[in-house]
């Protein structure tokens, strides 16, 4: 069963931008009331999506500098990296069908 990953700013480029699949990246923090409602939904994607997109979530209160290049301003922040670049960013607790046409674009 495959869970997020937790990322760093020191692991991001290794694990995130030389992926060879779409990588799903969860900002949050634990204080975060809408990072904590939405954390289930990154966790059944990561199961569901096992192998063909690798999910990782970053707490932007433990790594400041990734959130700051990607001008994460608000939490939750999802991006989806595609070959290390950016393909879609959506902000807040959205429901799983909006993470998931996301996800499908960049398969």
């Amino acid at each position: 069963m495959a869970e997020p990953l937790q990322v760093s700013d020191a692991d991001f480029e290794q694990e995130i931008l030389k992926s060879d699949i779409p990588v799903l990246v969860d900002f949050w923090a634990a204080w975060c009331g809408p990072c904590r409602a939405i954390g289930p939904v990154v966790e059944e994607l990561a199961r569901d999506y096992a192998g063909k997109v690798k999910v990782a979530k970053m707490n932007v209160d433990e790594n400041a500098k990734t959130p700051a290049k990607y001008g994460i301003r608000a939490i939750p922040t999802l991006i989806i990296f595609k070959g290390g670049q950016v393909a879609e960013q959506i902000t807040g607790a959205v429901s799983r069908s909006i993470i998931e046409n996301a996800l499908k674009k960049a398969l």
